[in-house]
C-alpha cells in the first residue's frame, strides 16, 4: 500500500511539473459573433442570456423570427495550442484571420463560445490604443490604475514608475490628462506600462504601428529583454522581420483556423506560400497576341519563381529569385540581346543585366537566378527589353512582375519603414583597438 502511495505521489509530481511549465493552454477554442446583434447593456438581459445558454435554450432576447445561422460569424474554429513559460510566440495571419479575437480571449476581454483557455500567470496586454486608460486621468494616475488592474500593488508600481515614464518619453506631459495625448503618446505610455510591470505574460497586438520607426525599435528591444527575463511574449504583427527577430516559434491563422505551429522562419515561409497563389498574376506577364504579330522578336512570357518552380509575388530575404523569360521570333532564328532591369518601388533602377541570345529556333527560354540575401526587403518590379546592339529595340515591357521581398530576420528588421538602400551587402569588417599612450 505504501508503495502505491509513493508511486501516486511521484506521478502527481511529474504531472504537476508538466502542466506548470505551460504558460497558456488553448483547447478546442471557438468564438462566434452574431452579426447585427448589439448587446442590450442591461444586467437583467445578460443574466437571462447566460441562464438560457446554461440550460441549452435559445437566446430569449432575440426576436421570434430571428435566423441565427444566417447572421453568425465564426472568428475562431477549433484552435488548439500550448505555449511554454518563457517562450516568444508570433501570431501571423491576414486581416480577418482571427488574431485579435484570439488575443482578446487570452486577455479576458471577451469569452469563448466553446472551448477552454488555461493561463498560468498574470497577463499584461496591449491590444488597442488606450486600452485600460481613463481619458480624464493624468499619465501618472493611469500608470497606477493600469498597474492595479494587472494585479500590482502600489509599491510595486512605484518602484517602476521612473523607468516607465522615461521609456515612454512623455515626461513633460505625465501630469496632463491622457485625453489630450496624441495617438503616438498614448501608445508609448501604454506600452511602457505593459512592458515594465511584473507580469508573467505580455501580449502585444499591432498597435506598435502607431509609433514611429525609432519607437518601434525601442519597443521590440524591450520585448526581447522581457523574453530573456523568462517571461512569455505573444506578438501579433504584419512586420515579418520583427516577428522573426523577436520570436522563436509562430502560429499561422487563416479564417479562424490554426494551420501551422512551429519554427518562426518555417511559419513565415508557410504563410507566404499559403497566400502567394491568390495574386500570382502580379508576378507574371503574358504578351497580348494582337500586339506581337508585327514584331521581329518579342517577349512572350515573364514569370518570377522560387527554387521549387512556384510562381509567387512574395520572396523571403533568404530566397533566390528566378526570372524566367520566353522570347519568340516572327523571323525564324533568334539573334538579339535581352536586357533585364530591376526597379525599386520608386521606379529607380537597382541593376541592369544584358545577355546576348543567339539560337537556331524561334523560341528561347531564359532563366536568370538572382542571388538570395542581397536585395533589401521592399517592393520591386522588372522591365525587360529585346534589342540589337543598343540601336534597335524590338520589344519593351516596363514595370511588370511586381514582388515584395520580405525581411525574415535580418538585423534591419527593427527598422522597417526606413530607407536603407536597395541592397544589403555582407561586407568583411576589420576593427583595430589601441590603448591610449
Amino acid at each position: 500500500m505504501h508503495n502505491y502511495k509513493s508511486i501516486l505521489l511521484v506521478l502527481q509530481s511529474v504531472i504537476f511539473r508538466k502542466v506548470s511549465d505551460k504558460a497558456i493552454i488553448v483547447t478546442d477554442l471557438h468564438k462566434r459573433y452574431d452579426l447585427g446583434v448589439i448587446n442590450s447593456g442591461t444586467f437583467s438581459d445578460d443574466l437571462r442570456k447566460w441562464w438560457a445558454k446554461q440550460r441549452g435554450h435559445k437566446d430569449p432576447t432575440l426576436p421570434v423570427d430571428h435566423d441565427h445561422s444566417a447572421k453568425e460569424y465564426w472568428a475562431l474554429k477549433g484552435v488548439d495550442f500550448e505555449i511554454k513559460k518563457g517562450e516568444s510566440v508570433g501570431i501571423i495571419g491576414k486581416n480577418g484571420a482571427g488574431k485579435s479575437t484570439l488575443l482578446k480571449i487570452l486577455s479576458r476581454v471577451t469569452v469563448p463560445t466553446k472551448g477552454s483557455v488555461k493561463i498560468n500567470g498574470r497577463i499584461a496586454s496591449l491590444l488597442e490604443v488606450g486600452t485600460g486608460f481613463h481619458p480624464d486621468l493624468t499619465g501618472r494616475e493611469n500608470i497606477f490604475m493600469n498597474g492595479a488592474i494587472l494585479g500590482m500593488s502600489r509599491r510595486e508600481i512605484a518602484t517602476k514608475l521612473d523607468e516607465i515614464i522615461a521609456f515612454s518619453g512623455v515626461e513633460k506631459f505625465v501630469e496632463t490628462p491622457v485625453k489630450r495625448y496624441s495617438s503616438g503618446m498614448y501608445v508609448r505610455l501604454a506600452f511602457a506600462v505593459a512592458a515594465h510591470l511584473e507580469s508573467e505574460i505580455l501580449i502585444v497586438d499591432e498597435v506598435l504601428a502607431v509609433g514611429d520607426a525609432e519607437f518601434q525599435k525601442k519597443c521590440l528591444g524591450r520585448m526581447g529583454e522581457v523574453s530573456k527575463e523568462g517571461r512569455t511574449v505573444l506578438f501579433v504583427s504584419h512586420n515579418m522581420g520583427a516577428i522573426a527577430e523577436l520570436c522563436y516559434n509562430s502560429i499561422v491563422l487563416s479564417s479562424g483556423s490554426l494551420l501551422y505551429e512551429g519554427d518562426v522562419k518555417d511559419a513565415i515561409s508557410y504563410y507566404y506560400k499559403l497566400n502567394s497563389s491568390a495574386s500570382q498574376s502580379s508576378s507574371s506577364y503574358i504578351a497580348n497576341p494582337s500586339t506581337t504579330s508585327l514584331k521581329k522578336y518579342y517577349i512572350s512570357v515573364v514569370e518570377l519563381k522560387d527554387s521549387e518552380e512556384n510562381v509567387k509575388d512574395a520572396f523571403l530575404f533568404e530566397e533566390s529569385i528566378h526570372v524566367q523569360t520566353t522570347i519568340k521570333s516572327n523571323a525564324g532564328s533568334i539573334n538579339t540581346t535581352l536586357s533585364l532591369m530591376m526597379l525599386s518601388k520608386n521606379q529607380n533602377r537597382v541593376f541592369t543585366l544584358h545577355k546576348e541570345i543567339v539560337i537556331d529556333g524561334d523560341e528561347a527560354k531564359i532563366n536568370v537566378k538572382l542571388p538570395s540575401s542581397l536585395f533589401a526587403p521592399n517592393y520591386y518590379s522588372f522591365s525587360l527589353c529585346v534589342l540589337f546592339h543598343n540601336r534597335e529595340i524590338y520589344d519593351l515591357v516596363e514595370s511588370v512582375c511586381s514582388i515584395q521581398i520580405v525581411d525574415n530576420g535580418t538585423e534591419y528588421a527593427m527598422l522597417e519603414g526606413l530607407d536603407y538602400g536597395n541592397v544589403l551587402i555582407d561586407a568583411e569588417w576589420e576593427i583595430e583597438s589601441r590603448k591610449p599612450q
